[in-house]
């Protein structure tokens, strides 16, 4: 099932809604909600604009849509199909219930009204089995019938699959490797200015006692004959 669900804007990962969770699964969920802030603070327009992230237990799947990420924290279980789905329909609500205020926000969770629909999409996810057979929704639902869902479930064959230690520890070896390249042409600037420097040293100890021969024989005879 769903278990945890947060909005977030693309261009700096300001939660800008999410799903009131009660305290048990805020504590089960607490280290898998640091991980999903930690991806999507890398995340741009020109990311991925849907994947499913599996750790552990639970698998994170999230949505781009516009100027907007939408994640949801679900059982590893639980069928991407719906997911998706879940995370389409929460994309279509949210675009026309605050179109054109996203960009201008600037405190966290400034849509926090929009946790009632949250609410109440997820109840309507709750059951995988009874929305993969089509039932009629219950009225509090969203949508009228279970069915008609069923037949607008995305296909989410192509929906890329990553793993989270992998995925934040190849972010955080590009970071690694990003601070070694600074280093290291920090390094090879001051390695290439000792060289110079060196073979300035070395030719000043090659010529220099023949340079002082030279100039006193130049001065002798100039004191000699002038």
């Amino acid at each position: 099932m769903v278990r945890s669900t947060t909005i977030f804007r693309v261009s700096d990962a300001l939660p800008l809604a999410a799903s009131v969770d009660d305290e048990s699964t805020e504590k089960a969920l607490i280290e898998y909600k640091q991980q999903s802030k930690l991806v999507f603070r890398r995340l741009n327009a020109n990311s991925e604009p849907a994947c499913s992230i599996e750790s552990g237990q639970y698998t994170l799947h999230y949505l781009i849509v516009g100027p907007v990420i939408y994640m949801c924290i679900c059982d590893a279980s639980y069928p991407r199909k719906l997911a998706f789905s879940y995370l389409d329909e929460l994309s279509k609500e949210f675009q026309r219930s605050y179109e054109g205020k996203i960009e201008s926000v600037t405190r966290p969770y400034a849509f926090m009204g929009f946790d009632t629909f949250i609410s109440k999409t997820t109840r309507l996810y709750r059951d995988s089995r009874t929305l993969t057979q089509g039932t009629t929704a219950p009225p509090s639902g969203p949508s009228p019938h279970l069915d008609q869902l069923n037949d607008n479930l995305k296909d989410v064959t192509r929906i890329m699959t990553k793993n989270m230690e992998d995925l934040l520890w190849r972010g955080d070896s590009l970071d690694r490797m990003s601070s070694l390249s600074t280093s290291l042409r920090a390094e090879s600037a001051k390695y290439r200015k000792a060289a110079r420097q060196i073979n300035i040293d070395a030719l000043l100890r090659k010529w220099a006692p023949i340079g002082g021969i030279g100039l006193f024989f130049v001065v002798f005879i100039w004191w000699r004959f002038f």
